[in-house]
């Protein structure tokens, strides 16, 4: 099957579906170019890569740093280019518009927000790996978070920063007076707060919906998603489709788009860059 009939393979998919389950990964946000090393960690961290020699900005996250000034003049930068900057390339947006209309949910590890950036439904979202955009304690003692865009900017000033990042950078001087630590599911101290378990209801609840269970038309369109975390989207997809004689699986993922071959007549497989096949799509 050829580029252009995989396409419209999976336009007619969409379109006939009564159900859109999108599962997305962090390739989906690397198409949208959401990057964590090249050019962009150069521009936004090369005074790091010159003081502690590391070379992107996930290696960055897990630098045992001696000070806490150099802790969170790391992560600042991080969220704030990360969680606050839009993404260079209009890739949610295109997805939004190829959805919007369909009964779709959002199952998601990425942390940055894009989907609500891009307008999707807060109430159709399940980010379960937490969201750059929240503090928590660092030793949870409660199950609450909070928006953490107020510090963050202050934190950049602290280091002599403006919002673009253009003035002589101070790693030494961002400082965070109080025990906090990022809403980021790196181990067992994660915070599922209120909001968290709300999406996580949400989304259970959606499955057992006339049109997402069963024997419903349900696409299953998993984006970007590799090999970290696949019991979380990927695998979940493979059973579900697997049980539901009338769903189609659909994996956009450059070089790494696969089935099992339990579900591979009823899989749409397309290995090229998923800003290119969003943009064909939309207007195909």
């Amino acid at each position: 099957m050829t580029f252009d009939e995989k396409i419209q393979t999976l336009k007619d998919a969409i379109l006939n579906a009564d159900a859109i389950i999108i599962g997305a990964g962090a390739g989906l946000s690397a198409a949208a170019g959401f990057t964590y090393s090249g050019e962009r960690f150069e521009k936004y961290f090369s005074d790091f890569r010159k003081k502690y020699g590391f070379s992107d900005m996930y290696s960055g996250g897990f630098y045992p740093y001696k000070r806490l000034e150099e802790f969170w003049a790391f992560w600042s930068r991080n969220v704030f280019v990360n969680r606050y900057l839009n993404p260079p390339k209009k890739v949610y947006e295109d997805l939004y518009s190829i959805v919007s209309q369909k009964d779709y949910f959002v199952l998601t590890t990425n942390v940055d927000h894009c989907f609500q950036k891009a307008l999707f439904s807060k109430n159709r979202l399940f980010y379960t790996q937490g969201d750059y955009g929240l503090f928590q304690c660092s030793e949870p003692c409660h199950q609450k978070t909070y928006d953490n865009e107020e510090q963050i900017l202050k934190m950049l000033r602290a280091q002599g920063i403006d919002v673009d990042l253009k003035d002589d950078l101070k790693i030494e001087n961002a400082k965070m007076t109080i025990p906090t630590g990022m809403n980021l599911r790196c181990d067992d101290t994660f915070v599922e707060d209120d909001g968290w378990h709300a999406a996580a209801e949400r989304y259970g609840d959606f499955l057992e919906t006339r049109k997402a269970r069963k024997n419903g038309k349900v696409l299953f369109l998993e984006l970007g998603v590799g090999a970290n975390t696949p019991g979380i989207i990927k695998y979940p997809f493979w059973q579900m489709t697997a049980q539901n004689k009338n769903a189609i699986y659909a994996c956009l993922n450059a070089g790494e788009a696969a089935a099992p071959q339990e579900i591979e007549a009823k899989s749409i497989l397309i290995n090229a860059d998923i800003a290119v096949i969003l943009e064909k799509l939309k207007d195909f």
